[in-house]
């Protein structure tokens, strides 16, 4: 009974998931002014200027925020697309901490949506999505660092965080140990990369690189230490 149950809820998610992403489809193809609307947007992210993006969202006005929090989600649909774009824009547009948190809970939920669309349509939606090669190497972290996988790869600022949510989807790991492990395992480098983001200007393109790739080599740093003192500890036992 229980399992029929959770079959058909499956089935009707599925739809519903088919339905969404096939009116979006269909609106950029038959909607001149949708169609313009994402080609700017793909184009400010092409741009890598996160100057270009703010003026973007600024342009909505009192439904900055909305705006700001829906590219979220459409560039953790789109991987790989750069979101620290986004998080740098917030915190130019909103002020560091209230920054930090638009950034945050929009990633969770870009996050959510991508582990859901992965879990319901399946591996070949998802690749369709990101790409085969990329999700074959998390599949392959995923089995070297097991139940620890998903807060290491949020931890690890050159990961593609999108590409791991949707192959979380794939695996057998429950929803909310994914979520939980996303939120704690995101929040430092959005609180840095939000930091560093209200402070920064148009022309500070080689401070944000040379801080972000700091950042990554400090907790690369971290893991592997932490890896090494793991085995250390098994070859003892």
């Amino acid at each position: 009974m229980e399992e029929n149950k959770n079959k058909k809820c499956n089935f009707y998610s599925k739809i519903a998931i088919i339905f969404l992403l096939l009116i979006s489809v269909l609106s950029y193809f038959l909607l001149p002014s949708v169609k313009t609307i994402l080609d700017n947007i793909f184009n400010m992210f092409k741009s890598g200027d996160f100057t270009v993006v703010g003026e973007f969202v600024k342009s909505y006005g009192t439904y900055a925020v909305a705006v700001s929090f829906m590219l979220m989600i459409l560039q953790s649909i789109a991987a790989p697309l750069p979101a620290f774009l986004i998080t740098f824009a917030n915190a130019n547009l909103f002020g560091w901490w209230q920054g930090a948190i638009l950034s945050w809970s929009s990633a969770m939920a870009g996050a959510a949506v991508c582990f859901f669309i992965a879990r319901v349509l399946g591996r070949d939606v998802a690749i369709k999505l990101t790409s085969r090669k990329g999700l074959q190497q998390i599949d392959k972290f995923f089995s070297k660092y097991g139940k620890q996988s998903i807060l290491i790869a949020r931890l690890l600022p050159f990961m593609s965080f999108d590409i791991v949510s949707y192959a979380a989807g794939l695996t057998g790991m429950s929803f909310w140990a994914f979520f939980v492990a996303t939120g704690i395992g995101q929040l430092p480098a959005t609180i840095v990369y939000s930091y560093v983001g209200g402070m920064l200007t148009g022309g500070a393109k080689l401070l944000v690189s040379g801080l972000l790739i700091l950042f990554a080599l400090t907790i690369l740093i971290f893991l592997m230490k932490q890896i090494y003192s793991e085995k250390q500890r098994k070859k003892e036992e």
